[in-house]
This record gives C-alpha cells, sequence and structure tokens, in this order.
C-alpha cells in the first residue's frame, strides 16, 4: 500500500490525539518504536506518572498502551484508504504473570485482520468485531502480560 503513514506521522497523529481528544493518552507519554503494515510496537516509560505505590506500572496505563497497539492499525488503515470508521472497544481480556518494573512494550501484529475487517465492513456495510492480542514486555523481551481487545469497526459511507 503506498500511502500508508509513516512512523513519524503516526507518531505526529499520535501526540495530537492524545493531547487533542483524549488527555490520557498524552498524559502517558507513549512512544511508536516500531511500526508497518502489520506490526505496531508502542513503548510507554515507567517512571512516577506511570508508577503505582508498589513502583509498578499502573493497570489503567497499561491499557492505554494495549488500547493503543490494538487500535493504530484501524486509523491507519482509514487515512489510507480515506474512510471513514468508527472504532470501538467492545471488551478486554487481560492476563498479568510478572509485575511491571522497567519500560514497558506493547506489541500487535494484528494489521491484515484489521485490514480484512475494515474490507468486509466496506463491502456489507456491517459493523465487524475481532479480537486482537496485544503482548506486553519489558526491555529483556520477557511476556508480562498479554490482553485482548476486542475492536468493533465500522466503514461509514
Amino acid at each position: 500500500m503506498n500511502n500508508f503513514p509513516s512512523l513519524t506521522k503516526m507518531q505526529w497523529n499520535l501526540w495530537l490525539f492524545g493531547w487533542i481528544k483524549i488527555p490520557m493518552i498524552a498524559f502517558c507519554r507513549p512512544r511508536i518504536v516500531q511500526w508497518d503494515e502489520n506490526r505496531i510496537v508502542i513503548r510507554i516509560k515507567r517512571s512516577r506518572r506511570t508508577n503505582n505505590h508498589l513502583k509498578s506500572m499502573y493497570v489503567g496505563v497499561m491499557m492505554v498502551g494495549a488500547d493503543l497497539a490494538a487500535g493504530m492499525h484501524a486509523f491507519a488503515f482509514s487515512v489510507s484508504q480515506k474512510k471513514k470508521i468508527s472504532l470501538a472497544f467492545k471488551s478486554c481480556d487481560a492476563q498479568f504473570y510478572k509485575r511491571t518494573e522497567s519500560h514497558v512494550f506493547f506489541e500487535s501484529n494484528a494489521g491484515e485482520i484489521v485490514q480484512e475487517m475494515i474490507q468486509n465492513s466496506l463491502s456489507t456495510g456491517e459493523r465487524m468485531n475481532r479480537i486482537i492480542l496485544v503482548s506486553v514486555k519489558d526491555i529483556h523481551h520477557e511476556l508480562l502480560a498479554e490482553i485482548k481487545m476486542e475492536i468493533s469497526l465500522k466503514v461509514l459511507q
């Protein structure tokens, strides 16, 4: 896809979206580390802002990271295809394995799934629902959690 947004453009859109629409995103200061048509990795640094009283990352901050990792491809494909979409999160299921004691990386490899959802919604006019797996890892690539985010997407005509 020739007009797929670059990493720099997506980082700028993420920053703007956080400051204008959802201040919680801006407060967490996420950074897109890796980005292509199928994969996204978002980093949220562990800091005074994101720590809880046990010196690990707040669950709410982890949900912000999972939300972004699951939803950024839908935004990117809608921009690249010049289509307006309605995107919502229907449910989530999180399994936490270890405490977050370093910066955290949220990884999703669901670009193809999201692109397929957009195409199906465009052809049927219906809302599509799929579960997107987001892996949460630390700086040593150790799995800290797995979060399943169910996204609900409809292309608006």
